[in-house]
């Protein structure tokens, strides 16, 4: 490819200063219009040294100015002033801020849980028309590209692959999905405290779980509340501790975590000495989920009931995505006759359903890797409910889209219920090889 055809090519992505705010010459004349027009978010932070070099080959590529370090910059910020922008340009008449605001779409590289922030903050911001977002695989798990055919290694950040990846986007096609929020109440105590504490030792450091104050409608006097949502999955309990210890390490040593290969690594070795292995042996039985807590969930009549969770189970997914844990899919496909009796739908992405999941440890996982391997599927429902029993443990953990926590929880006083339920839906890119589903296109997955 001649650097004459790459230059043509990278009009298609490019967005002029005075779009994005900065400036004030404007175009006047549509001689052309980016077919693709985007604004890049990059977590500098992921994947080793690749977010920093990704961020650098994306600013030789297009205007430095479309694209943003999110250690740097909240995306919200960057979005608020750009659709502001584009609609003061409208009302000046100009026409290439209309055709931009039509054709924007999104891109970030990240993990799981850098993706998710982007989601939720498009989700907030109402956008109209709502961007698409593309998700780079930077993370080590990589559940939510991988289930829209982006794949789940780490990509190439040369000029070549990230031309490539700029093509694909221009291509790819839009698919909504649910979003769930996860809402979580415990009542205030006059001495300790059952705030979610983050990896990091902090209780104020998750980005997609945060406490909420008045006058948010969430807001309950006697109560601390505490919401977040989740496109991909929730879970708790020994994967999500896993989880926790990892990330733990991975701040406190930030150089044994240089690639994608090597985190894997680590995070199977922590599977093991965290005991998700061997959990009769380094857990007793106040670890399963049912001892835990009562699970309730809201059947398509609108009434809540009582979910059977057997007493083996120590790890419980509630899944929107066919992926988890780095591509595997714990609901599989379910016999059409079993689905019939116990009335399970296929998973689509865009139903308005979740699936609940059940594992007993990481051999149950291995399931998993074999063909119509699946975890031990135990409900679809719009609405999850947990009500936290006392004294049974001082704490679990908890995880949404690939961002754990540690949660406290009742000991002889106090009460913690966590609530799920559909929260709106927003687009995505898919490529030709997406494995999600579309209510609306239940034939359309990839290999």
């Amino acid at each position: 490819m001649g650097d004459y055809d790459s230059e043509d090519i990278l009009k298609d992505f490019y967005m002029p200063d005075y779009i994005l705010g900065h400036g004030s010459e404007k175009v006047r004349d549509l001689s052309h219009v980016p077919a693709c027009p985007v604004i890049v978010f990059i977590n500098s932070k992921s994947g080793g040294q690749r977010g920093g070099d990704l961020i650098i080959t994306y600013r030789t590529l297009l205007n430095k100015k479309q694209v943003f370090d999110l250690v740097e910059t909240a995306p919200e910020e960057v979005l608020q002033q750009l659709y502001e922008n584009i609609e003061n340009l409208k009302e000046d008449g100009d026409p290439l801020a209309s055709e931009i605001q039509k054709r924007l779409k999104l891109i970030v590289a990240g993990g799981d849980g850098t993706a998710n922030w982007l989601l939720g903050v498009v989700s907030d911001l109402k956008l109209s028309p709502p961007p698409p977002v593309a998700t780079v695989p930077l993370g080590t798990g990589n559940n939510l590209p991988f289930s829209f055919g982006w794949g789940k290694k780490n990509p190439g950040i040369d000029r070549q692959s990230v031309m490539s990846f700029l093509n694909q986007v221009k291509t790819a096609k839009e698919m909504k999905i649910d979003g769930w929020y996860l809402v979580m109440r415990m009542r205030a105590l006059k001495e300790g405290s059952y705030d979610p504490i983050a990896p990091s030792g902090q209780t104020k450091s998750l980005n997609a779980f945060r406490q909420v104050f008045k006058p948010d409608t969430l807001y309950m006097d006697g109560f601390h509340t505490f919401r977040g949502r989740f496109w991909n999955y929730f879970s708790m309990g020994m994967d999500a501790q896993v989880s926790y210890a990892f990330h733990s390490d991975r701040k406190l040593h930030p150089e044994k975590f240089k690639n994608q290969l090597v985190n894997q690594s680590n995070y199977l070795k922590l599977g093991c000495t965290q005991g998700w292995f061997c959990t009769s042996c380094f857990h007793p039985s106040s670890r399963n989920i049912a001892q835990l807590a009562n699970v309730r969930i809201m059947r398509r009549q609108g009434q809540w009931e009582d979910l059977y969770v057997p007493r083996s189970i120590r790890s419980i997914v509630c899944l929107n995505l066919p992926s988890f844990s780095g591509g595997l899919d714990p609901w599989g496909t379910p016999d059409p006759k079993k689905s019939l009796e116990r009335d399970l739908t296929p998973p689509y992405v865009d139903d308005g359903l979740i699936e609940i999941v059940g594992f007993r440890d990481a051999w149950h996982g291995l399931i998993l890797l074999l063909p119509k391997g699946h975890g031990t599927r135990l409900a679809q429902t719009n609405a999850v409910r947990f009500e936290f029993r006392k004294g049974a443990a001082d704490h679990t953990s908890m995880r949404i889209d690939g961002e754990p926590w540690k949660q406290p929880l009742p000991v002889d006083d106090g009460s913690v219920t966590v609530e799920i339920s559909h929260a709106g839906q927003v687009k995505m890119l898919a490529t030709p090889f997406c494995r999600s589903k579309s209510i609306h296109e239940p034939s359309s997955s990839g290999s």
